[in-house]
């Protein structure tokens, strides 16, 4: 009797891993003669070429490249940290601290010669190519879109749970808490509040960014902004969304081709519907015909995110004309008013148009046409970027320093481009009105120009030129052990500066000012000089003395 045979057993095959099966075929792959040496020759010289490169500009222009050797002895330690090593768990002491690397990585970046030499002809190829770079994306018929909007248009759901749990590591991501919050405590004084979040460009003009696309009944939106809308509403949270008014049959265009925000035209337009918008939150005075007429003028700019690609100045884009309207009252240009019953938190969509700075006219944006929509004086405080709190914190350290600027006010009307609904800090500030005390730090008297010497004892955060959608930059300083020869009350007092980080997308000396280093600065009352540069975007120290100081404009001697 033949008895069955057992069936013959599979051998076990182990699991093979991504990274197991990457080295046997790597392992395997063969090399004509020399390549290989070729190729390690080639990533050495490339390696050993750039910092040499860098030196030799560093001796030729220092005043342009920076004192690259002088960075890189600053991270050899010196003779006597080395002595004080007394073991081998010392020398972990001997390395640079991450902020000083971080710095010397920021400065060898910003400044890098080859870099200057080779990505501005790159990045025209890529242009060729129909591609953008890391802030900028290329459309159609030489349309630019900053990635950030695209990205906010595209991306996830902002009030996703998983969304707001990633983000809220970092920050306070919830802007409908920030806002009905900040809505009870104007409330509170009987202020009404009307928001308005200002779309981003891809929501208006989808079909100018990818073939095939076309506009989108309502604008092209991130997938929670109709459950943000319904949130404030229920809330009772007064909300102008602008999308209709843009996307109005037969307007046009809304959008500037090379740059993030509106045409002078669509801004005008939501001016409009934010007064209407205003008088239907609370009862406002009554409108002053004649008091504002409008000028006409055209004017030409370069469209920011142009100036991000950072293109040669012959390959560049070429400037676009609008027709602004400046706002004038009686025979002088629109100016805020601090005793006005409105007050209007602005960004860039606000400052576009306003601010000389931007490179598109002034006196003629969302804030001067909204009041003379309104027929009434306006109060504005405005900054470029950081919608979700710069200007609240403007506000709350004007509030802190004992200067009400709320006094006498019916309502705020707050507008943020609406991509910070998915990027920004949505911080809670408290509206405290402090008492005028004096921080006992250094104030130039009024009127005065005076030379000081002294060290940097901290700076704010300076952005790398291209990385972010502005040209122009101030940073704060705080100087101490102060010497003047022009002021003898300025000795030995500490002081807090602004002063230009940044113009026209190129770093200046402030730039790379660090901990302990002496500079020399001509310094006036930041008051003379407010007017013209408080919208210009700034960061401040984390610091509460530096909140109460009365802060001065510096110019720095190179």
């Amino acid at each position: 009797m033949n008895e069955k045979m057992p069936a013959k057993e599979e051998p076990i095959r182990a699991r093979v891993t991504r990274e197991e099966q990457a080295a046997a075929e790597l392992g395997v792959t063969e090399f004509a003669p020399g390549v290989r040496a070729a190729l390690v020759w080639f990533f050495l010289v490339t390696v050993v070429a750039v910092p040499v490169v860098q030196l030799v500009a560093a001796r030729r222009e220092p005043e342009r490249v920076g004192d690259f050797g002088a960075a890189l002895r600053g991270l050899v330690p010196d003779a006597g940290a080395v002595a004080a090593v007394g073991g081998a768990g010392d020398v972990v002491r001997l390395l640079p601290e991450a902020g000083r690397l971080k710095a010397i990585e920021e400065d060898w970046e910003r400044d890098s010669v080859v870099g200057e030499a080779v990505l501005p002809r790159v990045q025209r190829w890529l242009l060729g190519m129909g591609q953008g770079n890391e802030k900028a994306y290329a459309g159609r018929d030489g349309w630019l879109f900053y990635r950030a909007d695209v990205e906010y248009v595209t991306g996830r759901g902002f009030l996703e749970e998983e969304v707001m749990r990633r983000r809220g590591k970092e920050v306070q991501a919830d802007p409908v808490r920030a806002i009905v919050d900040f809505r009870d405590q104007l409330a509170g004084r009987g202020i009404g509040l009307l928001v308005v979040p200002a779309p981003v460009k891809p929501t208006i003009h989808p079909e100018m960014f990818a073939g095939g696309a076309e506009r989108v009944v309502g604008g092209m939106q991130n997938a929670s902004f109709g459950e943000f809308v319904r949130r404030l509403g229920l809330a009772g949270v007064a909300v102008y969304d602008p999308v209709a008014e843009l996307m109005k049959e037969g307007a046009g265009a809304a959008y500037l081709k090379t740059d993030t925000h509106w045409l002078p035209g669509a801004m005008e337009r939501v001016a409009a519907g934010m007064a209407a918008a205003a008088r239907a939150v609370v009862e406002l005075p009554g409108a002053e015909p004649g008091r504002f007429r409008a000028v006409e003028k055209r004017v030409r700019g370069t469209g920011d995110i142009a100036q991000m690609l950072k293109l040669l100045p012959e390959r560049a884009y070429a400037e676009e004309e609008v027709e602004i309207r400046q706002v004038m009252e009686g025979s002088e240009l629109w100016r805020p008013t601090e005793g006005a019953p409105v007050l209007l938190l602005g960004d860039s969509f606000a400052n576009i148009y306003s601010l000389g700075a931007m490179g598109w006219g002034e006196s003629a944006g969302l804030a001067e046409h909204f009041s003379a929509r309104l027929g009434l004086p306006v109060d504005v405080i405005c900054r470029n970027d950081d919608g979700s709190h710069a200007t609240r914190e403007m506000l709350v350290q004007e509030l802190r320093r004992g200067r009400d600027r709320l006094a006498g006010k019916r309502l705020v009307v707050w507008e943020f481009a609406a991509r910070e609904l998915a990027s920004g800090d949505w911080k809670l500030l408290p509206l405290e009105v402090g008492e005028r005390r004096e921080a006992g730090m250094y104030a130039v008297p009024d009127g005065r120009m005076v030379r000081v010497r002294g060290k940097v004892r901290a700076v704010s955060a300076v952005p790398r030129p291209g990385s972010v959608p502005y040209k122009d930059h101030i940073m704060s300083v705080r100087v101490t052990d102060m010497e003047s020869a022009d002021d003898a009350g300025a000795r030995g007092r500490d002081v807090i500066v602004f002063v230009w980080s940044m113009r026209d997308q190129v770093p200046t000396v402030a730039a790379k000012w660090r901990a302990g280093e002496v500079v020399e600065l001509r310094l006036r009352p930041w008051g003379e000089v407010s007017g013209e540069y408080e919208a210009i975007n700034r960061s401040e120290l984390d610091d509460e003395e530096a909140m109460l100081a009365d802060p001065a404009w510096a110019v720095a001697d190179e």
